[in-house]
């Protein structure tokens, strides 16, 4: 049985978790018109789209903004921020109509890398930028607002740490964080994707793929990782993989490279 003190030392944690104040919070219930402006100047893929799809870009955002706290742990909170992790949530999922983020509650925003402790200062070990949070952060994703940044500033190449967490959160909404997204996958594909997947690690580990090395990790970072170099640059990805390209336009609902 367990100790009547460890529950009790549990209960507080996940109160405080929950409900005790860790710097600037914004749950925006009232969002209010989101700044076009900032989109067409930081996010490529709005700034692509057509007048109606902006339109709808747009709302996809402030309903995101209006349903999912956003929290400053060692760093403020600007609207350039709200804006930059709304549109990596709305990107991967921008022509599935009627997704929402179930399995998401909080965004715990940091300044920088952290480790494993989930210190942001004074360690060698920080390495982490994006984490979809488990266990008692279930519902929570940690974020670099460096790594945010990095990724929407630099528009040439292949990665986006908040595009790669939100597709592992799509990835996770089966249940399993496996690299198989059943929600976006039909189960006739499984067997080609898993065939592909392993094709495709197995160039990069004999270093004849310019995809990123890291999706080796696991058939879920190789999928995270392909989705940031799709959307960052399709029509690189085209050009370079084209058997890939198309499975994801596929998985995705996407119709023609950006």
């Amino acid at each position: 049985m367990v100790p009547l003190i460890l529950l009790i030392a549990i209960a507080v944690f996940i109160v405080y978790y929950f409900f005790g104040p860790r710097g600037k919070q914004t749950l925006n219930a009232d969002v209010g018109e989101v700044d076009a402006g900032l989109l067409e100047e930081n996010v490529l893929f709005y700034s692509r789209l057509e007048p109606e799809a902006k339109i709808q870009f747009e709302e996809r955002v402030r309903y995101f903004l209006s349903h999912t706290r956003i929290t400053g742990v060692d760093t403020p909170v600007d609207t350039l921020d709200k804006i930059l992790v709304a549109s990596a949530a709305v990107i991967p999922i921008f022509y599935f109509k009627k997704w929402k983020y179930h399995n998401l509650r909080e965004v715990l925003f940091y300044a920088d890398a952290i480790n494993m402790q989930f210190e942001s200062k004074g360690n060698a070990d920080r390495n982490i930028l994006g984490l979809v949070g488990t266990g008692p952060f279930e519902g929570s994703m940690l974020l670099s607002k460096f790594a945010l940044r990095q990724g929407f500033n630099n528009q040439s190449d292949k990665r986006n740490t908040a595009i790669h967490e939100f597709v592992h959160l799509i990835d996770k909404s089966d249940g399993e964080t496996d690299g198989i997204p059943d929600l976006l996958l039909d189960k006739q594909y499984v067997l080609p994707w898993l065939e592909l997947m392993h094709k495709k690690m197995q160039q990069i580990s004999q270093g004849k793929s310019d995809i990123d090395s890291y999706g080796l990790t696991n058939k879920a970072e190789f999928f995270a990782v392909v989705a940031e170099y799709f959307f960052e640059r399709p029509a690189l990805l085209e050009e370079k993989h084209p058997i890939l390209f198309k499975m994801l336009c596929d998985m995705f609902e996407v119709t023609e490279a950006g």
